[in-house]
């Protein structure tokens, strides 16, 4: 199911995947020459740290996902980057261990999003880049679409729900935003510990 958005087929779903990592290309840019270590958690099944490695040098960038499966997909698409299996909730990662924590689209899906961002503060020495779906937009364009009429246009799985406005003031507890941008249906956050 998650990848869904990157197996699509359709030319306007491909159209706004691109847009979203070229966003992600131009929120960074300003931090390059500081990262060295990169850190992409809940990669799934791979295709996000595949368009992550045409963004960053490949060899500073590491994942994971807690589903055992989908870290073997991923590390079949993705052969030369290291990937484990760990949880949002209790990474195997030290203290302050990478420049960059990335977290695509994962937040959603949390039971406890303040267990995942204290994590990604534990293990980030300075900078995230975090996505979310936009809300209300995201269900909106769902129903337009067609899909998950029942529930009201929201996607199976997520357990969340913020608006641009909602998480930023959910990030805020925990650092300073840096840029914050929308790239239709998502909510991109390029933000640096407090």
């Amino acid at each position: 199911m998650y990848q869904e958005k990157y197996t699509n087929s359709n030319i306007i779903a491909k159209g706004m995947l691109r847009s979203f990592f070229k966003k992600i290309e131009k929120i960074s840019y300003p931090i390059r020459n500081e990262l060295h270590t990169i850190l992409e958690i809940g990669c799934g099944h791979g295709y996000s740290t595949y368009e992550l490695c045409k963004v960053f040098d490949k060899s500073l960038l590491v994942a994971s996902d807690v589903d055992p499966e989908l870290v073997q997909d991923a590390q079949a698409k993705n052969p030369t980057i290291k990937i484990s299996t760990e949880s949002v909730y209790q990474l195997n990662r030290e203290d302050e261990s990478f420049d960059l924590v990335i977290l695509l689209e994962v937040l959603e899906h949390l039971s406890d999003p303040h267990q995942a961002l204290r994590e990604l503060y534990r293990v980030s020495k300075k900078y995230c880049i975090v996505s979310v779906p936009d809300e209300p937009l995201w269900r909106i364009l769902n129903m337009f679409r067609g899909s998950y009429w029942s529930d009201l246009g929201n996607t199976p799985g997520h357990v969340n729900h913020w608006s641009k406005n909602q998480i930023t003031r959910l990030m805020k507890e925990y650092f300073k935003t840096i840029k914050i941008v929308r790239t239709i249906p998502w909510v991109l956050l390029l933000v640096e510990k407090n």
